[in-house]
């Protein structure tokens, strides 16, 4: 279902109840584990790809700075320049 680098790839699918009781099937709530890095100052024009890219040369690993400052979506972190956010080292 997901591809094999996916933050998702190995999380457990469980079935549950959505609003009116209808059966539907959901990922499992994943524990994020502590992350290290350098904190970063975001700058205009920031991605996550980009920044995971210049610390671990590795653009796919962006999901990985999303978890390490607990981001639903990615896109906030990099919202405002002059934000702080941990950019961890693979």
């Amino acid at each position: 279902m997901f591809l094999p680098n996916s933050r998702y790839a190995k999380v457990a699918i469980v079935d549950t109840s959505a609003d009116g009781g209808r059966q539907v099937q959901a990922l499992k709530l994943r524990r994020l584990t502590p992350a290290s890095g350098a904190p970063a100052t975001v700058q205009a024009g920031d991605r996550l790809d980009l920044l995971a890219h210049a610390v671990n040369g590795d653009a796919t690993q962006f999901w990985h700075v999303a978890d390490a400052n607990t981001a639903l979506d990615g896109r906030t972190l990099v919202a405002t320049p002059g934000d702080s956010l941990l950019v961890p080292v693979a």
